[in-house]
């Protein structure tokens, strides 16, 4: 329909990259990001917890392990609040204006690290709805490795640093970790049409080819979504 020669915004897409510690979900965002920008996409890349002014405030208490003594149902609180304030200062904000937002971690960690540490799932529902609303991801992408690679990674990135840098959740057992993973493979078992498992054990290269494929596939065509006169897409 005409609009008298105005762009018509479409409405930006939410990518999510889940996965557990080591996986090396950084990295791979950055590397979509980059395409992304040379096929013309306007494109956010954002974290949890963090993002936005309110829920930066709140990451280091979580990562630091200030809040543990509080007890599970208290962090997943704490994340819920920090990811209200994510959502309504950051994300929705960029969707709207049809940038792309890629997100290193969001609504799939809090229902697998949480939920690993006995949260019960009606709680974590309550407050998923709370924080997040209606707004749900276009795609989230599940970066699985085993936690043992994922944890030798770690290991390497603390030499590489000259000392150990690892927060509250990445300092737990290998059980613990081998259980997060089990609980992401759940999830994207159960959500098929808006989870995309990548193996995150090849070459980054690898890794970055198979992401974009994927987006690609389930997203369509890059070029699309990207700004049109007259509300057309393509056109």
């Amino acid at each position: 329909m005409p609009n008298g020669g105005k762009e018509a915004i479409l409405r930006g897409q939410f990518i999510t990259f889940e996965g557990g510690e080591g996986a090396g979900k950084s990295t791979q965002i950055a590397r979509l990001a980059e395409y992304l920008r040379g096929c013309g996409v306007d494109v956010v890349t954002t974290r949890e917890p963090g993002g936005s002014a309110g829920a930066e405030a709140v990451r280091h208490v979580l990562l630091s392990g200030a809040a543990e003594a509080l007890g599970p149902e208290a962090e997943a609180m704490l994340f819920a609040a920090a990811r209200a304030d994510h959502v309504s200062e950051t994300i929705e904000p960029a969707l709207a204006a049809g940038k792309w937002v890629l997100c290193d971690r969001f609504i799939d960690s809090t229902r697998v690290y949480q939920g690993e540490g006995g949260v019960e799932p009606a709680l974590l529902a309550k407050l998923e709805e709370v924080a997040v609303g209606r707004l749900s991801p276009d795609l989230t992408l599940i970066v699985d490795v085993p936690p043992q690679l994922g944890l030798k990674r770690l290991a390497g990135r603390d030499s590489a640093s000259g000392g150990s840098e690892r927060d509250r959740f990445e300092r737990e057992a290998l059980t613990t970790h081998a259980n997060r993973r089990a609980r992401f493979l759940d999830i994207a078992k159960a959500e098929p049409e808006r989870c995309a498992v990548i193996d995150g054990s090849r070459k980054p290269d690898d890794v970055a080819a198979a992401i974009i494929d994927i987006v690609e596939g389930r997203l369509g065509p890059i070029a699309e979504s990207v700004v049109r006169p007259s509300g057309k897409a393509g056109s």
